[in-house]
């Protein structure tokens, strides 16, 4: 090799590394979907409809179902498949459950433990969702209002409270999609709240306004999954309608 050559070597393929790869890609498509309803509650998910789709083969397909199984958006049911997860009455109130106690607890920490850094991208991440609010974009909303939430479990600094949460956030998203009735400007109202408890470091006022958050948004999502399980709304055809007004 002459002098001043540098050989460079190419990167060899690895299977394995690509499969991870496209499940990651697959994965993180699928749930968006079905988080902002382009995919909604109890529709059938065809794995040759979708590899074709998403340009996968039905390997990392599955092994994205099997992710998305785990998050509890997805039921695979053998020899018959897949279906995005019906939501109802009894599935509202385990995760509101769950949800009032650990949010409750990472906004209690949060008043204890966050730095005036932490504190200030929380409070850009609120004007964020009162933006997406203002300009009523609903998947940016429910975005913001979800990446303000990450920011308390994150700022309460216990990694055990935030491996619990974490499963959950897919969920929650979903859940405010769903639930077309609740008020965003209410949202934004009761995050200040909790923004300015967790600022004056009162760590029982923050506890006292998560709970009275989450469960505001707890009556709100019951009712509607009542209305679902009472046959009163397909919450298919009440996904394409508010589609159809969106597009209007």
């Amino acid at each position: 090799m002459g002098a001043g050559l540098v050989a460079v070597a190419e990167r060899p393929e690895d299977p394995v590394h690509d499969s991870k790869s496209l499940r990651q890609r697959a994965y993180e498509e699928l749930r968006q979907q079905i988080v902002d309803l382009r995919l909604a509650p109890g529709s059938r998910l065809v794995e040759r409809d979708l590899a074709a789709e998403l340009d996968v083969s039905r390997i990392p397909l599955r092994e994205a179902l099997q992710l998305l199984q785990q998050d509890g958006l997805v039921v695979l049911v053998p020899r018959q498949g897949a279906v995005v997860s019906p939501f109802g009455v009894n599935d509202v109130r385990d995760l509101f459950d769950v949800r009032e106690s650990l949010e409750v607890l990472a906004a209690r920490l949060a008043a204890e433990r966050a730095d005036a850094a932490g504190l200030a991208r929380l409070s850009d991440q609120l004007d964020a969702a009162r933006a997406a609010t203002v300009r009523k974009d609903r998947p940016a909303i429910a975005l913001a209002n979800a990446r303000f939430h990450q920011m308390i479990v994150d700022l309460a600094a216990n990694p055990l409270l935030e491996s619990m949460l974490r499963p959950l956030e897919a969920r929650t998203q979903w859940l405010f999609h769903l639930t077309k009735d609740r008020d965003p400007g209410r949202q934004c109202q009761e995050h200040e709240e909790i923004l300015a408890a967790i600022a004056a470091r009162d760590s029982k006022r923050a506890a006292e306004s998560a709970f009275h958050h989450v469960h505001s948004g707890r009556e709100a999502s019951l009712a509607m999954a009542g209305e679902w399980s009472g046959g009163a709304i397909d919450p298919i055809e009440a996904t394409k309608s508010r589609r159809r007004t969106r597009a209007t």
